[in-house]
């Protein structure tokens, strides 16, 4: 299990000095545009940054063992869970089939919890 709590009022800062360095450092294009859909796009890029910081702990690891971009954090109804690249094999290793996780968020900060789940 892992869990992580962001704060959006960060996010809002890293957003505002470089926007682009931080896109292609931590997120999918499919993240991305789902949070451009919205008004304040930093809360749901808080979530998604939480939810990767979870999922990692949930696999054991930190970022500097796999790439902010190996893990996708999908929106739009409940949120699920992608991995790939070295996020997938350190699943693998682990027999870990699916990452589930839960996402709520305010204007200030976003909490995530994720669970690597073997069936």
């Amino acid at each position: 299990m892992g869990v992580d709590l962001a704060e959006v009022s960060r996010v809002r800062r890293l957003l505002g000095r470089d926007a682009e360095r931080f896109r292609e450092r931590c997120f999918t294009d499919h993240e991305w545009a789902y949070a451009q859909r919205f008004r304040d796009p930093s809360e749901r890029l808080a979530a998604r940054f939480a939810g990767k910081e979870a999922v990692m702990k949930s696999l054991g690891v930190g970022w500097r063992h796999v790439p902010w971009r190996d893990i996708e954090i999908t929106g739009g109804g409940a949120p699920t869970v992608k991995l790939s690249g070295r996020a997938a094999r350190r699943a693998e290793m682990l027999g870990v089939d699916r990452v589930m996780i839960t996402i709520t968020h305010t204007g200030d900060q976003a909490l995530v919890m994720a669970l690597a789940v073997a069936d």
